[in-house]
């Protein structure tokens, strides 16, 4: 019988180095950065580990290389409470790393060497299929190869398998996946790239929104930043406020957000219910410096809900 509990996330695992700048360089300018912090992220790291802090059963798969970064990310995943038993390791490439520039408005700029996070195979996904069918949720974003993220969305999919996509970073998509998933959560800009529609207000994101339930989706959260998120659901719409804080860095946000909208629905919230969740937990991220170190823990949300 299924684990309808277990939230399965297959992605991405970077180390990540990160600056702070008064302001994003330029083509062909060198800014003098302020502090340095190395940690871990990508963005299947990254929601792994909000989903494990938020309460939900984390069961995480990726590749590393057979290095320094690897291993420390493979251990810092136990230590979060993450289960890694079929996580892949390769001696072909290097861990995938991250270098990002944070400025003083808290937005970011980030470069990432994929490494092994380009070499997850469709044939990778083949092993791990049993795993797949018997999760609750399947968690996706697009920082391994788009091949690999189908296989695994048609595979939970014709299990009944939930699939959520959060489509980061922003690219094209084969039409074909989208009848694989259940929920999409992309930003304004993800939206564009999906939908041709300049998204820059609510108007526009519904715009997008319809472009998108055409393609057979029926929930679609667009998260908007600062503004909050506009959920559409079953041909309903509701857009949630983001929490007003004194953001420090946006960078691990959106991941957080995803991460709260998962552990929400294998609680058994609405879809509503669930994004308000995420966006408590989202806004408490953008208060510390990091992608994994400003992820919060579910009692820190609890009180603030």
């Amino acid at each position: 019988m299924a684990n309808k509990e277990k939230i399965l996330i297959v992605g991405s695992s970077n180390t990540d180095i990160t600056v702070r700048v008064r302001h994003l360089p330029s083509p062909g300018e060198t800014v003098i950065g302020g502090d340095f912090i190395m940690g871990h992220g990508g963005k299947g790291a990254n929601q792994a580990v909000a989903v494990s802090r938020l309460g939900g059963n984390a069961e995480f798969v990726c590749m590393v290389g057979n290095d320094l970064f690897g291993r420390n990310s493979m251990e810092q995943y136990k230590k979060e409470g993450i289960s890694i038993a079929n996580c892949f390791v390769s001696d072909k490439s290097h861990s995938g790393l991250a270098l990002i520039s944070v400025d003083d408005n808290a937005e970011n700029s980030i470069v990432v060497a994929s490494g092994t996070n380009a070499d997850i195979s469709i044939e990778h996904i083949e092993k791990i299929r049993p795993l797949i069918e018997e999760s609750s949720i399947l968690l996706l974003q697009l920082e391994i190869p788009v091949e690999t993220v189908m296989a695994a969305a048609e595979i939970a999919y014709r299990a009944g398998v939930r699939v959520i996509l959060n489509p980061a970073p922003a690219r094209n998509l084969p039409e074909e996946i989208f009848k694989y998933l259940y929920l999409i959560i992309p930003n304004q800009t993800e939206l564009s790239t999906m939908t041709g529609i300049k998204v820059t207000d609510i108007e526009s994101a519904r715009q997008g929104i319809a472009v998108l339930r055409d393609k057979g989706l029926d929930s679609v959260i667009v998260t908007m930043g600062s503004k909050g998120a506009l959920v559409s659901n079953s041909g309903m719409e509701t857009f949630v406020e983001a929490r007003k804080v004194e953001a420090i860095d946006t960078t691990a946000a959106g991941d957080t957000f995803c991460g709260g909208v998962c552990v929400g629905l294998a609680e058994g919230k609405d879809l509503e219910e669930a994004v308000r969740f995420a966006t408590v937990a989202s806004s408490l991220a953008v208060c510390k410096m990091g992608a994994q170190d400003s992820i919060p823990y579910r009692s820190e949300v609890d009180c603030k809900l």
